[in-house]
């Protein structure tokens, strides 16, 4: 039984379909109500839709009742949301710090919400279960700008505190919930390619040593590694999925 949280978004799309392929019943949790229902019913059986608000304690806390009372357990829990305020995606001088706080609330602080709602519910379970949050590659390292040149675009301020955040509580969690069998593990990916400016994509590319941006399918793998007992001993780890980025 696995939860994904912001399932009906780009990556959790992807990672929904490739949980089922591997044989996990899924849950795909998001505030999108019509792609969250549309994805379950292409899934099937092994799939349903749940409505969470992320940023809201009390439907987190109202999806994981729901989903015990379902299905008696959550064996896995993945965190792919992301959550932010209208302003966000703004350029460092024009950001200010109420929006700054908004998004940080917004985003690292329903990823500790959820996480502690879920772990509740495992440190309850004889075998535990399997956190995974997403992180980024700009929680590992500062943004390389020159890639946004001659665009619209930029990487948030917010998004660089947020991702580092979310390293950092990935590990606090596992080293707190190892003793009760809940391994917590973050994925941090590279760009995914979403129609950005052609100048962006190129740049990117030619900075990336695999030579491309990342599909949502490419982060399937490591969320089911993650997942599953393939990874039993794994725990408190960012299992960068980058095409190489980070190492140059």
């Amino acid at each position: 039984m696995a939860v994904v949280a912001g399932g009906a978004g780009l990556i959790g799309t992807a990672l929904c379909e490739g949980l089922a392929d591997h044989g996990a019943t899924v849950v795909v949790a998001d505030a999108a109500v019509e792609r969250g229902e549309a994805l379950a019913d292409e899934l099937g059986e092994r799939a349903e839709f749940c409505r969470v608000d992320i940023t809201d304690e009390d439907s987190v806390v109202g999806l994981v009742e729901t989903v015990l009372d379902r299905h008696g357990r959550i064996d896995a829990f993945v965190n792919c949301s992301y959550p932010r305020n209208e302003n966000y995606g703004r350029r460092y001088e024009d950001v200010t710090a109420a929006d700054f706080r908004e998004n940080v609330e917004l985003h690292l602080d329903s990823y500790f919400v959820a996480a502690r709602a879920v772990s509740r519910a495992m440190m309850d379970q004889p075998d535990g279960g399997s956190i995974v949050n997403f992180g980024s590659t700009y929680g590992v390292q500062a943004p390389d700008f020159s890639v946004y040149e001659g665009t619209e675009m930029t990487s948030p301020v917010e998004y660089s505190a947020i991702k580092g955040g979310i390293l950092n509580l990935t590990r606090y969690m596992a080293s707190y919930l190892g003793e009760h069998g809940v391994r917590v593990n973050a994925v941090s990916p590279g760009g995914v390619f979403d129609d950005q400016h052609p100048e962006f994509v190129d740049r990117y590319e030619d900075r990336t040593p695999l030579g491309r941006m990342a599909t949502p399918e490419d982060f399937e793998g490591a969320v089911v590694y993650l997942a599953s007992d393939a990874s039993r001993y794994v725990t408190g780890h960012n299992l960068v999925v980058d095409g190489g980025w980070t190492i140059c």
